[in-house]
Order: structure tokens, then C-alpha cells, then sequence
């Protein structure tokens, strides 16, 4: 048997093989399981590559719009083969980069798919190489950040099959740009790439079960999401359920059941299925160890702890919110409990931002306006738009909101919500307010740089007092 290790982690997404690496900083011997791709889908299939196409899109945008800048660019159009290419040069060199980190960071990089059996202090794992062959390997802890993939619905008739009916898989490398594209569920990843494709010249109809579109964000900003992506040419259908969806020689039909309740069967070049994600606990040796899974996600505390001896999880495998710098943040905080240095707090998955990356950008961290009453917060609202901010302005980008909600009686910044351009990125402010609990006072005497974007911050917080300056 293989030496043992102080740690093994399964799973080289932005969850493992950041724990992998703050493992090694703390001394540990440690070790990582693929079977693709180092980076996991996150760097590979996900947020990275996805990016490079919305950037493609965002230029092409910018120069269909030249002329309102003072500028003149002939006829812009896209060379879908180039696009994709970038994409996947991107996820190429970002995967590297992980190889590299783990090299420097003397981890052992393990190539098969993992299996799990009773062992002490940990599971014994054993990895099955492209030889097929099973290598055993023993260490104290094992972490599994094994990911999450595409969900099917087998009994509504959702089952991509890679050719006409797409996963985020099939949608991030199309051969052809549909005319007609059918998304199939409205959250980040569905409005995404609905985003990507209409600038591209898709005509995208969206179907979203809930009553609004992105249904996790404050209805508020997505009623402006909706507004402005209808602007775009989207066709949207709330309320609505997707009943079938079946792949012909060359179309693809879908029998939709609109809110009304009228039932009809509509066609399209393309669909893709973003109807959620399920995690990746098949074939691991769970159930004979003793994990608890609910609805295909393991159970954890806090910390990582499944309550095997030895074993944790991290990352989409237990649950939402499914996101890269929640798992990258699990990943840490469980490493560094298994090496002592324990946190006072278990994880808190409140302090997560969401960001949704189409155009415009929605992002947000915290209650919506609509949880914090349930909650029972006597709460204090603040607005403001991009309107009144001169660098959205002199960007052309002045269609945007950001919006803050705080307790009336403490002060508390107990959510904060953005649409507009470059939200993602103006998010993380408020995410470090309410990680140093710093109350709308803070806030309000805190120095904006001007001209900014981020001012628009600032200008929500005053409001919330009645005190907005540019309104």
C-alpha cells in the first residue's frame, strides 16, 4: 500500500484543490484525486470559460454600440469557431496554472476516479487509473470535493442528450449558433447563456416554473432584470412549466404549459437544460460508511465534518449555495480545523455574494428585501440608480440599482442587492461590511472615490436615511 498521507482530498475544483493547498501550507502531507481535468468543472466547464464567452459577447455589444462613443466600426460580427476557441484556451492555460500551483505546493496529483471503504483514523481510498487498474492509498483525514453536475428530470421529460438538447457542457462549445434557443430554468447559469446567446443573434425564449426570473435574487432587481432582458429581445415565460422536451433529426420540440394554464408545443434549433445540479455522490462508498445524504448532497456541519471518523466535504457536494468561492472558502476553513486551528464560527453561508454575470450583471449578498421582513427585522430600505452617477454615465452604462437594507434599530447591514455593470466586482464591498458587522454609520462615513461606480454605494446607504446627495 501506497505511504500514507496526512491528507487526501477527491476533487481538484476550486474547492479541493485550494484545501489541498492550504493543507500543504500547514505542513500537511497531502495528496489530490482527478479524473479529468485539474480545476474541476469551475475552471474547466463553468465560471472561468463562461466568462471568456460573455467577454466575447460584451466587446461585440460594445462595437455594435461604437457610434454613440464617437466611434466608427463597419458591420461587427462574430466568428463563433474563435470564440469558442478562446473560451477553451482560457480554461486550458487556468487548468495549467493549477498544475503548477500544485507542483510548487509539493502536492501529489493522483489521476483516476476515486472509490471509498472502511478504514481507521480515515477511509482507505482506492483510485482506479485509465490502465483500470485499483491503487490502494490510506491517510489520516479525506476530504471529498467532488462537485456537482447538470440535472436531469427524467419524469418531465428534461434529458439532454448532447447533440440538440444541451447541458452547460454542449452550450459552452456549439458547433452552429442556433436561430431559435429554448433555456429551460432562469437562474445564474440559464440567464447566462441566454445572455450570451441573444447578443449573438439567437432569438432565446426562457421558461422559469417560479413567478420572476432569477427567483433567488430580491424580486425588486429582478423585476429590472426581467425589464431590461425583454428590452434585449428575450421572450420570458414565467410560471410556466416545460413539459417534454424531445430531440428530432434537426429541431428540437417542447411542450410548454403557460401560466394562463394553455398548453402548447413550440420547436427550436437548440435547448439547454439549466434546471439545477445535483451532487456527485455516486459510486464514492458512501451509504456503506455510514455519510448521511439528503437529495443527493452529503451532510456536513459547519466545519467539513460528515460525522465519519475522517471523513469531510466540501464545496456543491453539500449543498448550496453552488458556488466556486463558497467551496474554495469551506475548503479552508474545514483544513484548518483538522489541523488545529479551529474557528470560533462554523461557516456562514450568508456572507456568500451571488453574482450573475449577463448583461447587465445582478449581484447580491445577504436577506432580499422580502426574507428580512419574514424575519422580522424592522427594516430600512435605500436606493439608487446609475442615473445619477457620473461615471455610469460617461461608461454609457446608466441603467443599473443598487439597493441596501438595513435594521432600523441596530443598524445592521442585513442585505445588499445590485443590477447594472460591474456589480460583480462592486458586490465584495458590502460582503466585507457585513463580515466586520460594520453598521450603516460605518458605512455612511466611509470615503468613496470619485469618479466611481462604487459611489453608487454609498449613495444607497445615505438613502436609506433619506440623505441620498445626487437624487
Amino acid at each position: 500500500m501506497s505511504a500514507p498521507y496526512d491528507l487526501i482530498v477527491i476533487g481538484s475544483g476550486p474547492g479541493g484543490y485550494v484545501a489541498a493547498i492550504r493543507a500543504s501550507q500547514l505542513g500537511m502531507k497531502t495528496a489530490i484525486v482527478e479524473r479529468e481535468s485539474l480545476g474541476g468543472i469551475c475552471l474547466n466547464w463553468g465560471c472561468i470559460p463562461t466568462k471568456a464567452l460573455l467577454r466575447s459577447a460584451e466587446v461585440l455589444h460594445l462595437a455594435r454600440h461604437a457610434k454613440s462613443f464617437g466611434l466608427k466600426i463597419e458591420n461587427p460580427s462574430f466568428d463563433l469557431e474563435a470564440v469558442v476557441k478562446r473560451s477553451r484556451g482560457v480554461a486550458s492555460q487556468l487548468s495549467g496554472g493549477v498544475r503548477f500551483l500544485m507542483k510548487k505546493n509539493r502536492i501529489d496529483v493522483i489521476e483516476g476516479t476515486a472509490r471509498l471503504e472502511k478504514g481507521a483514523p480515515a477511509p482507505k481510498v482506492f483510485v482506479k487509473g485509465r490502465d483500470g487498474k485499483d491503487t490502494p492509498y490510506t491517510a489520516k483525514h479525506v476530504m471529498l470535493a467532488t462537485g456537482a453536475r447538470a440535472r436531469d428530470i427524467p419524469q418531465a421529460g428534461l434529458v439532454a442528450d448532447g447533440r440538440l438538447i444541451w447541458t452547460y457542457r454542449e452550450a459552452m462549445t456549439p458547433d452552429v449558433m442556433p436561430k431559435r434557443l429554448l433555456v429551460v430554468g432562469s437562474g445564474a447559469i440559464g440567464i447566462e447563456f441566454a445572455s450570451f446567446y441573444n447578443e449573438l443573434g439567437s432569438e432565446v425564449t426562457v421558461v422559469e416554473v417560479m413567478d420572476r426570473i432569477l427567483p433567488v435574487e430580491d424580486a425588486e432587481i429582478s423585476a429590472l432584470a426581467e425589464k431590461d432582458f425583454r428590452k434585449q429581445g428575450f421572450n420570458i415565460l414565467t410560471g410556466a412549466r416545460v413539459e417534454n422536451v424531445k430531440a428530432g433529426r434537426n429541431v428540437v420540440t417542447a411542450d410548454i404549459t403557460t401560466k394562463d394554464g394553455k398548453k402548447e408545443t413550440r420547436e427550436f434549433d437548440r435547448a439547454i437544460l439549466a434546471v439545477g445540479i445535483v451532487g456527485n455522490v455516486e459510486n464514492l462508498g458512501l451509504e456503506a460508511l455510514g455519510a448521511r445524504i439528503d437529495k443527493t448532497h452529503v451532510v456536513v456541519d459547519g466545519f467539513g465534518k460528515t460525522g465519519v471518523p475522517g471523513l469531510y466535504a466540501i464545496g456543491d457536494l453539500t449543498g448550496p449555495p453552488w458556488l466556486a468561492h463558497k467551496a474554495s472558502h469551506e475548503g479552508v476553513t474545514c483544513v484548518e480545523g483538522i489541523a488545529g486551528r479551529n474557528h470560533a464560527e462554523p461557516f456562514d453561508a450568508s456572507n456568500v455574494p451571488g453574482c450573475t454575470y449577463s448583461r447587465p450583471q445582478v449581484a447580491s449578498v445577504g436577506l432580499t428585501e422580502a426574507a428580512a421582513r419574514a424575519k422580522g427585522h424592522d427594516i430600512k430600505v435605500g436606493r439608487f440608480p446609475f442615473i445619477g452617477n457620473g461615471k455610469a454615465i460617461a461608461m454609457g452604462e446608466e441603467q443599473g440599482l443598487v439597493k441596501t437594507i438595513f435594521d432600523r434599530k441596530t443598524g445592521e447591514l442585513l442585505g445588499a442587492h445590485m443590477i447594472g455593470a460591474e456589480v460583480t466586482e462592486l458586490i465584495q464591498g458590502y460582503v466585507i461590511a457585513r463580515q466586520g458587522e460594520l453598521t450603516e454609520a460605518d458605512l455612511i462615513h466611509t470615503v468613496f472615490a470619485h469618479p466611481t461606480i462604487s459611489e453608487t454605494m454609498h449613495e444607497a446607504v445615505l438613502d436609506a436615511e433619506g440623505r441620498a446627495l445626487h437624487i
